[in-house]
């Protein structure tokens, strides 16, 4: 029989608990983690947080197929949809319309739940939620030279109540219960990046580093969306976040390379060899440690006497063809250089 937990509480704390419990108000804060295993160093807390996750299961109704074009219209972005032609059933090529948490729910407990999971998971979640601008979304429209004052609708006031009615609590217990269904979704090795701004950007990194783990936060892009401006006090708020999280140690990552700009190939590989291909002309020494091979005198040469050593290790060194040959630099012109340095 497992021995009983021992808590080092004075009789008056036991006095003042059994009180508060019987008259059914919460306990102090610190009693948390003097009565209960807590292992979290740092936790966002908000009024009316809560680890229940929606479990709702909704079909999903088709209201249009977009993943081939109508005739005559204009072409669409091609790498947006599959082009393999109209997919009738399935989870892929879908724009799906209503209130993403029940989307996210039906997704994870519905019957596409198996479709995904065999398709290797989601592998890439990005989300742009609506940041805590405090926003009435009504507006003045302009029609026939005279302006009208539009009104919030009923969606509207409704939307933006539940998601910003009582401020940053309501705000975070929203994006909470969906990051964690997110979360749910992910393969092993998928990724998410959330967007937001200076309102909430603090309060985003704490949700998402208790659904994910801290220890799976990757980065923190910067995105500068405007220019400074003058004639304002302070600092202009310039940029926004994105805010990159991985499910596991597992990441996958696939560093992308574009074509280099004609202009850039122009000014930095301006030589060719008789091949054709381009490369350009680097110092073979380098301030730093002079230790290993780098460190070693080297066709008359000793980076030691001059503060600097060989850039590349032994095996990546030119072979010249005059052995004999005294001056680093007679050498390297030899060869037209010998470092080439190639473009991807």
């Amino acid at each position: 029989m497992a021995k009983p937990t021992s808590y080092d509480l004075t009789d008056a704390e036991k006095r003042d608990l059994i009180q508060l419990i019987q008259q059914g108000k919460a306990l102090p804060e610190k009693y948390r983690f003097m009565l209960f295993e807590d292992k979290r160093e740092v936790e966002l807390v908000w009024n009316g947080k809560s680890r229940d996750v929606c479990t709702t299961v909704l079909p999903f109704q088709s209201l249009e197929h977009v993943d081939e074009p109508r005739k005559n219209a204009p072409e669409i972005q091609g790498s947006l949809f599959d082009t393999r032609g109209r997919q009738l059933k399935g989870w892929t090529n879908k724009l799906i319309w209503g209130d993403n948490k029940l989307i996210l729910s039906s997704l994870k407990s519905g019957a596409l739940r198996r479709q995904i999971e065999d398709a290797g998971g989601l592998k890439l979640i990005y989300i742009d939620p609506p940041f805590d601008v405090g926003a009435d979304f009504s507006m003045d429209i302009e029609i026939g030279g005279e302006t009208f004052h539009k009104e919030p609708n009923l969606l509207e006031q409704i939307a933006y109540r539940d998601t910003w009615g009582r401020g940053a609590d309501s705000f975070i217990s929203m994006i909470y219960e969906r990051l964690i269904l997110m979360r749910d979704l992910l393969a092993e090795d998928g990724s998410i990046y959330v967007h937001c701004d200076w309102r909430v950007s603090s309060y985003m990194r704490l949700a998402l580093e208790e659904v994910f783990g801290k220890d799976n936060f990757r980065n923190q892009v910067i995105w500068k969306r405007t220019g400074a401006r003058s004639g304002t006090v302070g600092f202009n708020i310039i940029d926004d976040s994105i805010l990159f999280f991985s499910r596991s140690d597992r990441l996958t990552w696939n560093t992308q390379y574009v074509p280099y700009s004609q202009d850039y190939l122009d000014d930095f590989f301006r030589y060719r060899d008789k091949t054709g291909r381009r490369y350009r002309l680097t110092i073979l020494s380098a301030p730093g440690k002079r230790t290993g091979s780098s460190g070693e005198p080297w066709r008359g040469v000793n980076p030691t006497q001059k503060g600097r050593h060989w850039a590349f290790p032994k095996y990546m060194r030119p072979k010249l063809t005059d052995p004999a040959t005294e001056n680093l630099q007679t050498a390297l012109d030899e060869l037209n250089t010998a470092s080439y340095v190639m473009p991807h």
